[in-house]
């Protein structure tokens, strides 16, 4: 197995090879403003640096949001270019489900208890989904105002701590997703069937429209 993972559905640009055993390489760069200039190179510096080649790879895992329409597009379109091209399966994976992995991870003051995982939405907006002590997501993903949040004294990873501290005071970290834990999560779900369903389309959670859309039909004028 050679396994590509990436993730753009926040400001890190986070990607890593993975070989079914390790990691074999990983890169992130945060920069809210330049997904899509910054995620091709970054592909091509992990695969060189594991000494590979996209001939080698088998699969690819892409992180699907929620976040922003522009970044996540980008994360997502090119996912499935290069799958077709190389004719490789595709699995994607809730970016709230990423980070809530590494916090698991970390143990500490967020041990046997629930939490939440909270990105940044824009319009002063956090996406959100919560977490039992496994990290499993028992609610989520959505969308809301930090000030609307029933954080009722759970601690919160992801973005929304750094954001808004007086809404999320307990913030138990990571910031954003880490494409080597991408990979940790598609292999073990992958070598057992996953019975959670972690593994998705590779198709955008959005959550919401994006500002940018299409036109409608042209007014019809009349003398």
């Amino acid at each position: 197995m050679l396994l590509l993972a990436f993730d753009t559905a926040t400001p890190a640009v986070t990607v890593a090879l993975h070989d079914g055993g390790q990691p074999l390489a990983q890169l992130v760069t945060v920069d809210a403003h330049r997904h899509a200039e910054l995620l091709a190179p970054a592909i091509e510096q992990v695969i060189a640096d594991a000494g590979a080649s996209r001939r080698d790879l088998t699969g690819i895992a892409v992180g699907v949001g929620p976040g922003p329409f522009t970044g996540l597009r980008v994360g997502l379109v090119t996912a499935r270019v290069l799958g077709a091209a190389l004719g490789i399966p595709v699995y994607g994976v809730c970016s709230l489900d990423i980070i809530a992995a590494d916090t698991d991870a970390r143990g500490g003051k967020n041990s046997g208890k629930d939490f939440l995982v909270t990105t940044d939405a824009r319009r002063r907006e956090l996406y959100w989904a919560r977490y039992d002590a496994d990290s499993r997501r028992v609610h989520g993903p959505e969308v809301a105002r930090p000030a609307d949040l029933d954080v009722a004294g759970l601690s919160a990873a992801g973005e929304g701590p750094v954001l808004y501290p007086d809404v999320l005071p307990d913030g138990i970290g990571p910031a954003y997703p880490a494409a080597a834990t991408l990979c940790r999560i598609t292999v073990a779900a992958l070598a057992a069937g996953d019975p959670d369903k972690l593994l998705l389309a590779p198709e955008p959670l959005y959550l919401r429209r994006p500002d940018a859309r299409e036109p409608g039909a042209p007014k019809r004028v009349t003398k």
